[in-house]
């Protein structure tokens, strides 16, 4: 019974994760990976929204650049063949074209240079946040701090298999979800308790290593209401692939009451029910 159960439970979840965003049951974004997604994912604030516009520029480029070459090579193989040139040009040096091969790739790579430089110093981090959330990577969960706000400190685990609710997405869902407020620019410092780890969330644009020893800083910024859906992107040892990220953005309303209410859930006094729920899950 317990296994039929959990094989309905799979089977929903994926029928609405097909449906897409556009499913009555999914009325906020969803940052997540699609069934037969061939190309990136959707963008949900500035940070990706940057990085598809310079990977469409470069594929522009790049494709220009095969079909150039691929014409040369054909146009080459037709007018210089053996039955149309018997007797073959002993030319071995032509000044003009050994200049254009040098000069026209540098400049092609100088003009891709330029906007991947503004692009990488855009991710570094931001001069006006509204919020900074501390994140520190475990084997094998999250752990989130709010220094702003009292230090709310909490750790997020994944919901084994057998826990998961309808809708839920298996290997990507969490118990304690990061809650955000939307449109406004959260600065994340990033470190490591153990080993380097990776805090990875396609739908927004943000990728950075968590280091023992160090705090990486990165931010970004939320568009729209919705859940967006991460992992880790670092090895990090036998559990790596039961590390999910779980980003909930909600208005600012919203946002605030969370915080009153988290202030008490994940409070000192519920510490060692947290350890227990913790330490049992791990061992499942």
């Amino acid at each position: 019974m317990d296994r039929a159960k959990s094989v309905c439970r799979r089977l929903i979840a994926g029928i609405m994760l097909a449906v897409g965003p556009g499913g009555a049951a999914m009325a906020q974004a969803v940052g997540a990976p699609r069934p037969w997604e061939m190309g990136m994912q959707r963008g949900f604030g500035p940070l990706k929204d940057e990085q598809i516009w310079l990977h469409d520029i470069v594929l522009v480029i790049i494709t220009l650049i095969t079909l150039f070459v691929g014409a040369l090579l054909v146009w080459v193989m037709w007018r210089y063949n053996a039955r149309r040139n018997p007797v073959p040009s002993r030319t071995s040096h032509n000044t003009v074209i050994e200049v254009l091969w040098t000069v026209i790739p540098v400049l092609i790579l100088v003009g891709i240079a330029i906007p991947s430089f503004r692009l990488v110093y855009f991710l570094d981090r931001t001069r006006d946040a509204d919020l900074t959330i501390k994140v520190t990577g475990h084997q094998w969960y999250w752990e989130y701090t709010y220094p702003d706000n009292g230090n709310i400190d909490f750790s997020s685990y994944i919901v084994p298999d057998d826990q998961l609710k309808p809708g839920q997405m298996r290997l990507l869902t969490v118990d304690n979800p990061l809650v955000v407020p939307v449109g406004k620019n959260v600065r994340v410092l990033q470190t490591s308790g153990d080993v380097i780890h990776s805090w990875f969330i396609p739908s927004i644009g943000i990728q950075r290593y968590a280091i023992p020893g160090r705090t990486i800083e990165t931010w970004f910024k939320v568009d729209q209401p919705g859940t967006f859906y991460g992992q880790c992107n670092q090895i990090c040892g036998t559990n790596h692939s039961r590390m999910p990220i779980v980003v909930r953005a909600v208005p600012e309303k919203e946002f605030t009451a969370w915080l009153a209410e988290a202030k008490t859930k994940f409070s000192d006094a519920a510490q060692p029910q947290r350890r227990e729920i913790a330490a049992a899950e791990v061992q499942h």
